[in-house]
């Protein structure tokens, strides 16, 4: 265990604790949350939950657990992980369901990390601790692609081409009814629900976000849709296809019908990183990999064509 006394700058006023422990000290936003439920968080001397607000002037004195974090980076083979590509700069893998991004407090499950430490490369070290090599992510239920930095150049690379928002991301998704238009743009900022730490909604004030998207297949009661995200929010396709009232089959937490995912057998949303591309962070040579459809989302949407 370590401590800090960290003072809280005049920009983090009013913001919850565990959001302006992630920005004072580069780690995750889970983490931090896990630290306020163990405690470790006081503000002027007072224990503050991760809902609680920061106030400005204020002295934090945060206990990290240490030793905790170091050991969230097991190397732990992932069953149906499979490798698509790498170098010596990058690892591109197809995440099976079930799988996080990366490893968290609370989480006992595979992580990508994991498995591609037991696959036997490097990671970046560069980033917070337990998303060493982390560039972006996917839900732990969302199937598809993800690269990786193995080099600190690649990391650097990368992030930067994320929040440039250069890097090509395609998603296929079956969603609920028929979106109307066929294809358009959905524009709407997302932020924490208002009653639902857990989830994210389309709220005013929330950090823009922007999804466009187009419908290459219909179905009686869904469609197949291809989705080119702009930005890369957390939940951001479920999200602003459940405020559209076309939530993904199979998501139960935004809103899916769940009559329709028995049938179609589905115990998650049906969403898969199909498409992933961008400048390869070694020499600029544009790169680009897909994946398949995994077993149980093709099920589903032979379920659909059948009917």
């Amino acid at each position: 265990m370590s401590s800090r006394f960290l003072p809280v700058p005049d920009g983090l006023e009013g913001m919850r604790v565990d959001a302006g422990l992630s920005r004072l000290l580069g780690i995750s936003r889970t983490l931090a949350a896990e630290i306020c439920a163990t405690g470790g968080v006081l503000q002027d001397g007072a224990e503050v939950g991760k809902s609680d607000r920061l106030v400005a002037g204020s002295l934090l004195d945060v206990t990290l657990p240490d030793a905790d974090r170091g050991a969230l980076l097991d190397e732990s083979p992932v069953d149906g992980m499979s490798l698509i590509y790498a170098d010596d700069d990058i690892v591109v893998v197809d995440k099976p369901a079930g799988v996080a991004a990366h490893p968290s407090p609370g989480w006992d499950g595979p992580t990508v990390i994991g498995g591609v430490l037991a696959m036997g490369h490097r990671v970046s070290t560069s980033g917070a601790e337990e998303r060493r090599g982390v560039v972006h992510r996917l839900d732990a239920g969302t199937t598809g692609l993800m690269v990786v930095a193995k080099s600190e150049r690649a990391y650097t690379v990368l992030k930067q081409a994320f929040k440039q928002r250069t890097v090509e991301k395609v998603y296929h998704a079956i969603v609920q009814g028929h979106p109307d238009p066929t294809s358009g743009t959905i524009d709407a900022p997302i932020g924490r629900h208002p009653r639902h730490d857990w989830k994210f909604a389309v709220v005013a004030g929330g950090r823009d976000s922007i999804t466009h998207y187009e419908v290459i297949e219909a179905f009686p009661s869904a469609s197949l849709v291809e989705i080119h995200l702009e930005t890369g929010r957390t939940h951001q396709i479920r999200v602003h296809f459940s405020a559209l009232r076309h939530p993904c089959v199979g998501d139960a937490m935004y809103g899916a019908d769940p009559s329709i995912s028995a049938r179609l057998d589905l115990q998650r949303q049906w969403l898969q990183a199909h498409r992933l591309a961008f400048a390869h962070p070694a020499d600029g040579r544009w790169v680009s990999f897909q994946s398949p459809y995994p077993p149980d989302l093709q099920h589903a949407l032979d379920v659909l064509r059948e009917d």
